[in-house]
């Protein structure tokens, strides 16, 4: 039981300066219940990929359609719990400057560049490529695969649903500084991709690096 509870424990966070995502890169820390994390988009308009995990059971993940059936709304902002496929509160949005967050898009991956873009897009990096490197190296102790890579959120990221119901990727909502703090409902996994993408305008077609920080409630 001490060598499975080992790495969580290491990616525990600790009270301390923000930490810097870079552009196109990832980080995974467990925000410890009843605690908050703040998400900033320093220079705004870029998307967030996050996928969230309960750091007990990894197999408890984040479902968008438990969320959204349970709030009755499309779009994440405050007020919104960010619940598991079995229904729990994972963790809710407790403060949000940018106003609302997409779960709908999904993550960015070779597959989606090649079908959405061109076949030459394949290659390039993606948010699933992002993940799955984190799990396959800094965070192998976990032993997680590419198959726990399940629904996300994309923060800041604007996903506007058309009257026909067609998803269409605009210009992010979000600006320099805008941020979004989320409480913890149980030992919380995050696992974020900085997305990379640069095909549409949720980056503003320039991935910029992002904060993250614990807070104090």
């Amino acid at each position: 039981m001490e060598d499975s509870l080992a790495p969580i424990q290491k990616m525990m966070l600790q009270d301390e300066a923000p930490k810097t995502i870079p552009a196109g890169g990832y980080w995974l820390g467990v925000l410890p219940k009843d605690r908050i994390i703040r998400l900033t988009d320093a220079h705004g308009n870029q998307a967030v990929d996050t996928l969230f995990f309960n750091a007990d059971n990894f197999a408890e993940r984040y479902s968008a359609m438990q969320t959204i059936q349970a709030q009755r709304s499309l779009y994440l902002t405050t007020g919104t719990v960010l619940r598991s496929e079995s229904g729990q509160a994972l963790a809710e949005i407790v403060e949000d400057t940018c106003g609302r967050h997409d779960t709908l898009g999904g993550a960015c991956a070779a597959e989606s560049n090649t079908v959405r873009y061109a076949l030459d897009k394949r290659t390039m990096h993606s948010c699933r490529d992002s993940w799955l490197l984190a799990l396959n190296t800094q965070f192998a102790d976990l032993q997680l695969e590419k198959s726990d890579l399940s629904h996300n959120v994309n923060f800041f990221m604007n996903v506007p649903v058309t009257p026909e119901g067609k998803l269409t990727f605009e210009d992010g909502v979000s600006g320099p500084g805008k941020y979004v703090e989320i409480l913890a409902h149980v030992n919380l996994a995050i696992l974020i991709s900085n997305c990379p993408q640069l095909n549409n305008p949720c980056n503003g077609y320039d991935p910029t690096p992002v904060q993250v920080e614990m807070r104090l409630q």
